[in-house]
C-alpha cells in the first residue's frame, strides 16, 4: 500500500543520496525545503510595524505655547505667496535646497498647471532663534477672489498674517479684500514687499500705497525677493517678534477645530485641526460636536510639509488627525472635536460659504451616474464650499445642480473631477440664485415662506403670483492704471452697475467701487475687463445682498413647443440680445429636417427673436425644360402644401449634442 508516510520516507532517502553524490563531486547540495512557517517568513516582509513607526516621532511637548506662532500668507493672485512659502521651508530645513522647489505646497495637478493656489496648505516649521527653538505653523492660502472662503477658514487658525504685495504691480483688488479679512479677525499684519529684483520694481511707491490704503507705517514693510531668497530670513524673525503666541490653555479638556479635511482611500478622512485647549494623542476617544459620533484616534502629527507623526499634539499647535472616519459626511469643516466624557462648548466654527453661481452637472453617459456621485461626494469633502442639489432633465437625464463661489471655482472643480476621478461631465451655462416675493397667502402656505429662492430657471414663478423679483448684487472693487478709467466706466455702465466710490491710491492708480448685479459679471466680465485694460486692472467682489429687478422668464420654442431645458431668467432690458444669441446658437446646432423649424424666444406670449432652419427640399422644377410659369408655380405650391402638412405632424427631435452645444459654457466668450 502506497502511504503518505512511505512517500515522505522515500523523499528523505532520495535527498540523502543526492547530498552524498554532491559531496563526492565537491558541489553544494540542494537546499532543504523550508517548513511551511519558515516559507511564509521568508516570502512576506515584516509588517509588524506601521508606516508611522518607521519615521522618528517628534516630541511636541518641547514647544511651549510662548514658542509657537501660527501665521498665514495672504496676497493677490501671482504676487509670490507659494514662492515665499518655498523659501521659508528651505530656510527651516523642512525641504532640501534644490532648483526644483517650485510651488512645493501646491500639491494638486490643477494648481501646478494653472500656476495658482486652490487649496490652503499647512506646514509646521522648526526654527532656532536667539538660542530658542520655535514652532512656526505656516498656512499658504489661495489668492483668487473665488477662494476667499479658504482664506477666511485658514485665518481662524492663525494669530497673524504676512501680507505679500508685488513691488511691480502694487496693491491689487484681492490684496485689499484679504487685508480686510485679516483686519476683521484682529490679526497682526506684517506687510512684505516681494519681487524687488524685478527691473521695473518700485518698492518705495508700494510702501506709500500700503501706508495710504492700510494705514501701516512704511518702516514696518519688509522688502524681499522670494525667488532669489533675498532678505527672507528677516521675515521669519518678524513673525517671531511681531505675531503673538496663541492664547490657549493646555490644562483644560481638549477642544480642537477642524479647519480642513482630505479623503484618503485607505485611511479614511484626514482632518486638519487647530488645538485651542488640551492635548490629543493616539488611542484617545474623541467625539464630534456636530454628529455626536465617537472615534478612536489612530494617528496624530504635523505636516512638515509631508505627514510627520507625533506622540501628541498640544493646545496652540496645528496638525492632522486620523480617527477612522470612513464616511465623507462625518468630517464637517468648522466642527469641534473633544474627548469622550469631557464635553466642552463648541467653537464658533465658520459662516457657511454662500454660493454665487449655479450650474447643472450631468454625466455624459447615464451608466456613469453612480461613479460620478461618489466622485462628487469625495471632492465636496475636500472642497466644502460647493453645494449640491439633485436635479434631472428630460434631455440630459439625472444629474445635480451645483453651487460655486465663482466661475474659476467652477472650472477648477470640473478639472479636478476629470484629473482626480477620471469623470467626464456636461456642465451647463452658469446662473445665479434669484428670489421672488409671493403675493397670495395660498402660495405662501404652499411654499411655507413668503420669499422663495430660485436656483433653477425652469421653476421661476409667473409674474401674476409674485409682488416683486429680487436679484443678487455684489460690491465690486476695481484697481486700474488711470489711463483705462474711461473705458472701464463705460463697461461697468453697460453691465447695469452703479458707482459708489472712486479714489486715487497713488499718482497713477485708481480704485473704483461699483454695485453690480451678479448675473452681469458672472460669465465674461473679468475677461472683458482684462482685455480693456491690457491685463493691468484687477477685480474683486463681495456679496452685497439683493435688490429689486425687472426679471422675466424667457422661453425657447421649437415650432411652437417650449423646450424646458433652455428656459432662462434675464433682465427685461437684456432679453432681446440674450434671446437672439440662443436662437442663433440653436440654428447652428440643430440638424435640418424635411420641414422648416421655427426657433423662437418668447416672453410669455410675446415673440422677441426668431431664427429659421430651412427644410430639405427636392428640386421639383428639374423636369421642367422651359414651359409656362404657371406649371412651375403649380409644382412649387404643391410642394409647399406637403411641407406644411409635414410640419404639423413632424416632431422636432433635439439631439443630445445640440443641447450640449447650447447649454454648456461658451468658451468663445
Amino acid at each position: 500500500m502506497w502511504t503518505l508516510a512511505g512517500q515522505g520516507c522515500w523523499r528523505r532517502r532520495a535527498l540523502a543520496a543526492c547530498v552524498t553524490r554532491a559531496a563526492r563531486r565537491g558541489l553544494p547540495g540542494p537546499r532543504p525545503a523550508p517548513t511551511r512557517g519558515a516559507a511564509a517568513e521568508s516570502k512576506a516582509p515584516d509588517r509588524s510595524y506601521s508606516s508611522a513607526d518607521r519615521k522618528e516621532k517628534i516630541d511636541m511637548s518641547r514647544f511651549p505655547v510662548e514658542n509657537t506662532r501660527n501665521f498665514s500668507i495672504i496676497a493677490h493672485v501671482d504676487h509670490g505667496k507659494s514662492t515665499l512659502a518655498d523659501r521659508l521651508l528651505e530656510l527651516t530645513g523642512a525641504i532640501d535646497k534644490t532648483k526644483n522647489n517650485k510651488q512645493v505646497l501646491d500639491k494638486l495637478q490643477v494648481e501646478r498647471e494653472r500656476g495658482i493656489t486652490v487649496k490652503a496648505q499647512t506646514a509646521s516649521l522648526f526654527y532656532d532663534y536667539e538660542g530658542k527653538q520655535y514652532l512656526l505653523n505656516l498656512i499658504d492660502t489661495p489668492g483668487h477672489v473665488d477662494f476667499s472662503y479658504e482664506v477666511s477658514r485658514s485665518l481662524s487658525a492663525c494669530q497673524g498674517v504676512l501680507l505679500v504685495v508685488d513691488a511691480n504691480e502694487g496693491i491689487q483688488a484681492q490684496t485689499v479684500a484679504n487685508f480686510l479679512l485679516a483686519f476683521e479677525a484682529q490679526l497682526s499684519v506684517i506687510p512684505v514687499i516681494n519681487k524687488i529684483d524685478l527691473k521695473n520694481a518700485d518698492p518705495e511707491r508700494v510702501e506709500k500705497q500700503i501706508e495710504k490704503v492700510f494705514d501701516i507705517p512704511n518702516d514696518e514693510c519688509i522688502k524681499i525677493s522670494a525667488k532669489l531668497g533675498t532678505n527672507v530670513e528677516s521675515v521669519l524673525q518678524a513673525v517671531i517678534k511681531r505675531i503673538p503666541p496663541p492664547k490657549v490653555h493646555r490644562k483644560n479638556p481638549l477642544r480642537a477645530l477642524v479647519f480642513d479635511s482630505t479623503f484618503d482611500q485607505y485611511r479614511g478622512v484626514i482632518a486638519n485641526v487647530a488645538l485651542f485647549d488640551g492635548m490629543v494623542s493616539k488611542g484617545d476617544k474623541i467625539v464630534s460636536a456636530h454628529t455626536q459620533k465617537t472615534y478612536e484616534v489612530n494617528e496624530v502629527g504635523v505636516l512638515n510639509p509631508n505627514e510627520q507623526p507625533t506622540h501628541k499634539l498640544y493646545a496652540g499647535q496645528v496638525g492632522y488627525l486620523i480617527a477612522g472616519m470612513k464616511d465623507v459626511t462625518e468630517a464637517q469643516i468648522g466642527d469641534t472635536l473633544y474627548l469622550h466624557k469631557q464635553p466642552v462648548e463648541p467653537l464658533p466654527g465658520f459662516k457657511s460659504a454662500k454660493p454665487m453661481v449655479f450650474a447643472g452637472m450631468y454625466p455624459i453617459d447615464q451608466s456613469e451616474y453612480n461613479n460620478l456621485k461618489s466622485a462628487i461626494e469625495k471632492l465636496t469633502l475636500n472642497d466644502s464650499s460647493v453645494t449640491v442639489h439633485r436635479d434631472s432633465s428630460l434631455a440630459l437625464g439625472a444629474g445635480w445642480r451645483l453651487g460655486f463661489l465663482g466661475l474659476l471655482h467652477m472650472e477648477v472643480f470640473n478639472q479636478r473631477l476629470e484629473q482626480e476621478y477620471n469623470a467626464s461631465v456636461i456642465l451647463t451655462t452658469p446662473t445665479v440664485p434669484y428670489k421672488a416675493v409671493l403675493s397670495s397667502a395660498k402660495l405662501i402656505k404652499e411654499y411655507r415662506e413668503k420669499e422663495i429662492t430660485i436656483i433653477n430657471p425652469a421653476q421661476f414663478p409667473d409674474e401674476s403670483k409674485v409682488t416683486e423679483y429680487l436679484e443678487p448684487i455684489v460690491l465690486g472693487t476695481i484697481i486700474t492704471p488711470d489711463e483705462y478709467t474711461g473705458k472701464i466706466m463705460m463697461l461697468c455702465q453697460a453691465r447695469r452697475a452703479v458707482q459708489k466710490n472712486m479714489m486715487y491710491i497713488d499718482q497713477n492708480r485708481i480704485m473704483l467701487k461699483y454695485l453690480f448685479p451678479l448675473n452681469e459679471i458672472v460669465v465674461d466680465f473679468y475677461d472683458s475687463l482684462k482685455s480693456l485694460s491690457s491685463g493691468y486692472a484687477s477685480f474683486d467682489y463681495e456679496d452685497a445682498g439683493y435688490q429689486t429687478a425687472e426679471l422675466v422668464k424667457m422661453d425657447i420654442l421649437l415650432n411652437g413647443n417650449i423646450v424646458e431645458e433652455l428656459v432662462t431668467v434675464v433682465h427685461k432690458d437684456k432679453a432681446y440680445s440674450a434671446g437672439k444669441a440662443i436662437c442663433e446658437r440653436l440654428k447652428d446646432s440643430l440638424p435640418r429636417q424635411l420641414f422648416e423649424i421655427a426657433i423662437q424666444a418668447a416672453l410669455g406670449s410675446k415673440i422677441i427673436a426668431r431664427e429659421t432652419v430651412k427644410a430639405y427640399r427636392k428640386n421639383v422644377l428639374a423636369k421642367c425644360y422651359g414651359g409656362d410659369i404657371t406649371r412651375k408655380m403649380k409644382l412649387l405650391k404643391r410642394q409647399a402644401e406637403g411641407k406644411k402638412k409635414l410640419r404639423k405632424v413632424g416632431n422636432v427631435e433635439v439631439p443630445k449634442d445640440a443641447f450640449i452645444k447650447v447649454l454648456k459654457t461658451q468658451s468663445d466668450k
